[in-house]
């Protein structure tokens, strides 16, 4: 995990330590209604879908994650304050608790079909639908306790450059 020295995050500087001119703002507004043109945005009733099955998998991964910490032989205050988030995106060595004690309370939920767990990937990842919606869930650790908002941006980016050179997946549809 990095350590906070000097009011940053890492081992060296930031290059910068201003916000964005008014022209970094123009041009990200421009490539965020290129990438809404080219279809990279959900419409509202699949976010609004996407939404809920979110905040449902959030309740499984935080019973999950006090359910370890408990068998772990962690005291009841440890347990209740124990957290895990849900973020779209991210890769990480997984452990046996993920593709175990997780997979086996997913498996049991009867909104949950096609559970696939692959932890050999190059990016572990467990597969499965949740209430109709295709979810790749991989486990991160992140070192930085805030997650810039551009992020999905630059994600969405990513993911058009790699569906236009036929490299982002071998399925027809994509999940966030």
């Amino acid at each position: 995990m990095a350590k906070q020295t000097n009011g940053y995050l890492g081992v060296t500087e930031p290059v910068s330590l201003s916000g964005p001119t008014e022209i970094d703002v123009a041009r990200s507004q421009e490539l965020e209604k290129f990438l809404d043109d080219a279809g990279l945005y959900p419409s509202h009733d699949d976010a609004v879908c996407r939404e809920e099955v979110l905040g449902r998998l959030d309740q499984v991964v935080k019973t999950w994650i006090k359910r370890v910490t408990r068998a772990k032989g962690y005291n009841e205050q440890f347990v209740q304050e124990a957290n895990a988030k849900i973020f779209t995106f991210g890769s990480y060595r997984l452990g046996e608790d993920f593709f175990i004690e997780l997979h086996n309370m997913l498996a049991e939920m009867p909104e949950v079909a096609e559970l696939h767990p692959v932890p050999d990937a190059h990016v572990p990842v467990m597969k499965f639908k949740f209430m109709g919606v295709s979810i790749d869930l991989l486990y991160a650790k992140l070192a930085s306790l805030v997650v810039p908002e551009n992020f999905r941006t630059t994600l969405r980016c990513m993911r058009y450059w790699a569906k236009r050179r036929c490299v982002y997946s071998n399925e027809e549809e994509d999940d966030d």
